[in-house]
């Protein structure tokens, strides 16, 4: 499968950074991650979602389509892999958990505009792990603002990215069922969803697989 634009979803603490990184390495590819860290009102939306949800999603929106634009539109995407970490899509999946009826109106109206200039992945791939496993590798990389993640907020970000994939007829995704690899510490764990990624020819629509 000939893939120039590759994007790598999950859950909070699925991996998808590290795999991202790992398979642009692997790749010689061209890596571009979210810049989440750098959100000021991130960690304000842990403590208090009600108050900050919406400039939250709104600064996401603005800094996912500057960083895309500016970097991916202008590529080649013609000669060289780019594996990112995140598509845009993710804002409105996010938002659709977070925000209020009419604060999400706005919101999609905003989205809608946006999302129709920007390229689409050759193949999106989502890392699937239960929320037990999200929980302890959230609490491992021990980032204070995360401290507050609940399962609910997990479970219902799950079912976000589920109905987005049952909206799909356009775009090639494959659910990988990540429970029981550890692609970080085992490289043939990895080798497998290297394979999985580049050597099948996938058609549009869900692929589940379980490795």
């Amino acid at each position: 499968m000939d893939i120039r634009y590759l994007v790598i979803e999950g859950n909070i603490g699925a991996g998808k950074t590290s795999l991202s990184k790992l398979i642009a390495e692997r790749k010689k590819g061209k890596l571009f991650l979210e810049q989440y860290a750098e959100n000021p009102f991130l960690p304000k939306f842990y403590e208090n979602p009600e108050r900050y949800s919406f400039p939250l999603e709104l600064s996401f929106l603005a800094d996912r389509y500057n960083q895309l634009k500016n970097s991916i539109s202008s590529f080649d995407l013609f000669n060289e892999l780019i594996v990112s970490d995140y598509f845009f899509m993710k804002s409105l999946i996010f938002s659709a958990h977070t925000l209020q009826e009419d604060e999400y109106k706005l919101y999609r109206q905003l989205f809608d505009i946006i999302y129709s200039t920007l390229p689409k992945p050759d193949l999106y791939v989502y890392l699937h792990k239960n929320t037990d496993l999200l929980l302890k590798n959230i609490s491992k990389r021990g980032r204070e603002y995360e401290k507050n993640i609940s399962a609910e907020y997990l479970k219902g970000i799950e079912n976000g990215y589920f109905n987005f994939f049952k909206q799909q007829n356009q775009m090639k995704i494959v659910v990988i069922d990540t429970n029981n690899i550890d692609f970080v510490n085992n490289p043939a764990d990895l080798d497998k969803i290297e394979n999985a990624i580049f050597n099948n020819d996938y058609e549009i629509g869900i692929t589940r697989l379980i490795l």
